[in-house]
């Protein structure tokens, strides 16, 4: 039965609220958002019609609260609700909840979400209906270590552990061996329990460096399903997508038919009806096998809509109205190249560990062929409560090569200042080689050094590193940068013939020291005491540096950023980009830590204390864990000792830097 939608409520945040909103106002359509107490001024918020208030920070109190959800379309008079992805998207109750109070839920059934919810039932209904899954084991709340351990032998390791409801890498963990088999099942159950509000797990056999390759499907009421063809999500880190495309290399258009087909059944075997994605591990022979149902539009559902030409989310209205899909979806084909990238806010070098804090400046530079979906804009707080990705960066092109070529060059051109991100991984990944022939799975990130691909590529800039251009950059600058100056005057003017300045530049844990001299009208400079180099001033200002060094043109633009202790400024250019910290010249100093301390590497929430006082500890114990941004985070002794101090508890919420505890190590670790 055909009906109407005036008014749509997104029970969501960041980018996908803004994504859903940007179609709901093409078609005419009133939005509402909701937003938690980090969340306030966000971009999400502001783009919406109206917003309503979810008080408190953390996810459990806000974007998953039905209550407050339902609450809020009935004070606006919303009569939809779209869910994003994540959150509420897969909760049956959710949309029952819905349903009962008179509202459309954009997505599935509340059977079909329940039905697949529960992963270890749907590849039981997967294997009903012939679709290829691979072997394991629920394991319940009774489930004995030695069961456990039996069950595992039996499929045969490694094995996957998994959380039954959920996804998005939460509840993830790879056992190897027998030892490692017990405490990956204890940690994915408590990521899956702080995730999704369940902490039942499942194995099954884990498939080495897989391509993971997923179909996305549509349906409608009539009966009528159709595969809009793959993506090929197998650039992952911690079982979490970061670099996607469609088509996939490694399909031909019988393997397609054959994955498309495989999906089209999953999805009539329940009675699918809207967007869903269903997804499959491919092994090196081809193979594929089943791994879930997605009954949600995905994160990297723009590919598919770069090259199908299709809008998905107003299909998903479009078929929540009671409409037919069109003959032009039933119909659609592939044209050109996509890929997408995930501009998340961690460290890689650290471990892929979750950063937050303000973005001072966020600035994608928007061309042709390229898309930009993002929830955040200078200025805007990255929190710890919620995920970690900053912007999807899509790129479309004829072909795969211009795909990946625009793409990469986006990325590198980006300004983006404030926090750590993942942008040179990125660049990198898209750069290699491996990834330039289609080479692709998921242990690409296991053959290929993560923390060497996450450096910026240094350019041979007349001997010199890019750090180096951009911290003579810096030394040009007129005012700004190391104290109060008139506007307009060079750094290191003097009213005398000749003057020399030196400045200190800190990157991470290297100094850079740049001397400028001026003669007269004549400039030169020397980098870490070395002999002045003549260098030319093309132009200058507080933003912008021009200048030419041994042949070469350098334009680099600049970001200062007051702060304690010193001032930050963010250099970009062509060749790079670079972070430098100007000490302060009478700093206070820094506090110390008590030797043996064991400090948080991120901000977020203990979620499990190890010790006590007392206790004995080995080499790469684990003594306390972290929860931030729904992934949990071990900290582990780094050698023999007793703990001496526990600062912290559970549900403490600490800060980055935080001493968690103070380990004093055995006398034969001192030697």
């Amino acid at each position: 039965m055909q009906s109407v939608i005036s008014k749509i409520l997104v029970a969501n945040r960041g980018e996908i609220a803004c994504r859903v909103f940007r179609t709901a106002r093409e078609m005419g359509i009133a939005t509402v958002a909701v937003f938690s107490d980090a969340d306030d001024g966000a971009p999400h918020m502001r783009e919406a019609d109206e917003a309503v208030r979810l008080p408190g920070s953390s996810a459990t109190d806000t974007y998953l609260r039905p209550d407050l959800i339902l609450a809020a379309a009935r004070s606006t008079g919303a009569d939809a609700i779209h869910p994003g992805y994540g959150f509420l998207s897969e909760n049956a109750a959710f949309a029952r909840s819905c349903n009962a109070a008179g509202l459309t839920f954009i997505g599935p059934s509340a059977d079909v979400i329940e039905a697949m919810g529960s992963k270890t039932h749907a590849k039981a209904l997967m294997h009903e209906a012939a679709v290829p899954v691979l072997p394991g084991f629920a394991v319940s709340v009774s489930t004995t270590d030695d069961e456990l351990i039996g069950a595992a032998r039996a499929i045969s390791y490694p094995v996957l552990v998994k959380a039954v409801f959920g996804g998005g890498g939460r509840g993830m963990r790879v056992a190897r061996t027998q030892e490692e088999l017990v405490e990956a099942v204890a940690i994915a159950q408590r990521e899956a329990l702080a995730a999704f509000g369940d902490g039942s797990v499942f194995i099954e056999r884990y498939v080495d460096a897989p391509r993971h390759i997923e179909i996305q499907i549509f349906a409608d009421h009539d009966g009528n399903v159709v595969s809009l063809f793959e993506r090929e999500c197998s650039i992952q880190r911690r079982h979490q997508k970061v670099i996607e495309e469609a088509p996939s290399t490694a399909i031909d258009e019988s393997r397609r038919s054959a994955l498309g087909s495989a999906a089209v059944a999953a999805a009539k075997s329940i009675g699918y009806v809207g967007a869903g994605t269903v997804e499959f591990v491919m092994d090196a022979d081809g193979a594929f096998y089943f791994l879930e149902v997605n009954t949600r539009l995905q994160v990297e559902h723009p590919v598919t809509e770069m090259v199908t030409g299709l809008d998905l989310v107003r299909l998903q209205i479009e078929v929540a109205q009671g409409g037919s899909l069109p003959v032009h979806v039933l119909a659609a084909s592939i044209t050109g190249h996509a890929i997408e990238a995930r501009l998340y806010a961690e460290d890689v070098a650290a471990g892929f560990v979750p950063t937050s804090g303000a973005i001072h400046r966020l600035m994608i530079p928007i061309s042709p062929g390229i898309r930009v979906d993002s929830g955040y804009t200078s200025g805007s707080m990255v929190s710890s409560f919620y995920d970690a990705m900053i912007a999807k960066v899509i790129a479309s092109a004829p072909t795969r090569t211009e795909a990946i070529t625009r793409l990469a060059d986006t990325l590198a051109r980006a300004e983006i200042h404030g926090v750590v991100t993942n942008r040179d991984l990125l660049v990198n990944t898209l750069r290699h080689p491996e990834f330039a022939a289609g080479l692709t799975d998921t242990a690409f990130f296991d053959r290929n050094d993560h923390v060497a691909m996450a450096q910026v590529a240094q350019a041979d800039v007349a001997g010199s590193a890019v750090d180096q251009i951009h911290a003579i950059a810096c030394a040009l600058a007129p005012a700004g940068i190391d104290g109060p100056q008139p506007r307009g005057v060079p750094r290191g003017w003097r009213n005398v013939g000749r003057s020399r300045v030196v400045t200190s530049f800190r990157s991470g844990v290297d100094q850079i020291d740049i001397a400028v001299e001026r003669n007269r009208g004549d400039l030169s400079v020397g980098v870490n005491g070395e002999s002045s180099i003549g260098l030319t001033m093309i132009d200058a200002s507080a933003s912008s540096i021009e200048f030419e060094l041994l042949g070469r043109r350098h334009r680099v633009r600049l970001h200062t950023v007051e702060g304690s202790g010193g001032t930050h400024v963010y250099a970009d250019s062509p060749i790079g980009h670079s972070t430098f910290w100007v000490d302060e010249r009478f700093a206070a100093p820094e506090p110390v830590a008590a030797a043996g301390s064991l400090v948080s590497p991120m901000p977020g929430r203990v979620v499990a204390v190890h010790v006590v006082n007392g206790s004995v500890v080995t080499t790469g114990q684990v003594v306390v864990a972290i929860e931030a941004m729904k992934m949990e985070h071990s900290i582990r002794t780094p050698a023999n000792g007793v703990v001496v101090e526990v600062r912290v508890v559970v549900s403490d919420q600490v800060e980055s830097g935080a001493v968690l505890v103070v380990v004093e190590a055995s006398p034969s670790e001192h030697h």
